[in-house]
């Protein structure tokens, strides 16, 4: 896609939302709707904002048994999401599952590791080895079960592409060159993820929360 910046839109409201997005739409690419968006405004919050003519990306991180998550996918279904998100660490048969149910122009991406998690909470959760061992052993489980790629940090980014040439590959948690981290603990800034391999760039508060967010998403965008 030409401008593959796509902003996290989780405003608590539907009219700011609506209104966030409209100041935005000729800088962005698309719209990311989360979980707080989808559960506050369901599929009414779509429909409107779908309105404005833009991708919308459901990232709803989908995980539980593959029946369960097919059946989601197949609900989501009348809304046309562009890209839809599941958990890799659902397992294979739950990313079958899923990839088959999604609509014919819904790409399926695989949520790898959370941008908020370090090699400590690894740790804590059990898990062995380092953040890029974990993201790597479940981008490849996420192309062996047929999905169309994954969700991964700007640290795994490059890794990743290597590895999947054609891969379609949406990262969050950037940041621009001097703004503030947050809860992200795995940042790189939006032109280095691009330069890396990503396809979608996902960005919220930087833009969201900016004094004039249409000129920090053309900041953003002319860096690319």
């Amino acid at each position: 896609m030409s401008n593959p910046i796509f902003l996290a839109l989780d405003v608590p409201r539907l009219d700011d939302a609506v209104a966030l997005a409209e100041k935005v739409k000729q800088h962005v690419g698309g719209i990311k709707l989360g979980l707080e968006f989808f559960n506050a405004h369901g599929a009414h919050g779509v429909h409107m904002i779908s309105q404005l003519g833009m991708p919308i990306f459901l990232d709803l991180k989908l995980h539980d048994i593959p029946n369960t998550v097919a059946g989601a996918m197949q609900a989501i279904h009348v809304l046309e999401p562009a890209i839809v998100t599941i958990h890799a660490s659902g397992g294979r048969a739950m990313m079958e599952d899923a990839k088959a149910a999604a609509g014919e122009n819904t790409k399926v991406v695989a949520v790898t590791m959370l941008t908020s998690l370090d090699e400590r909470d690894l740790k804590s959760m059990g898990v062995g080895g380092t953040p890029h061992d974990h993201v790597m052993r479940l981008a490849d489980l996420a192309h062996t079960s047929g999905l169309d790629g994954v969700v991964c940090s700007g640290h795994e980014i490059k890794a990743v592409h290597d590895q999947w040439k054609d891969g379609f590959f949406v990262v969050p948690g950037l940041r621009p060159e001097g703004s503030n981290t947050g809860d992200q603990k795995r940042v790189v800034t939006p032109r280095q993820a691009r330069d890396h391999g990503a396809s979608v760039l996902v960005i919220g508060r930087p833009i969201s929360r900016a004094e004039d967010p249409a000129q920090a998403a053309r900041a953003i965008e002319a860096t690319l």
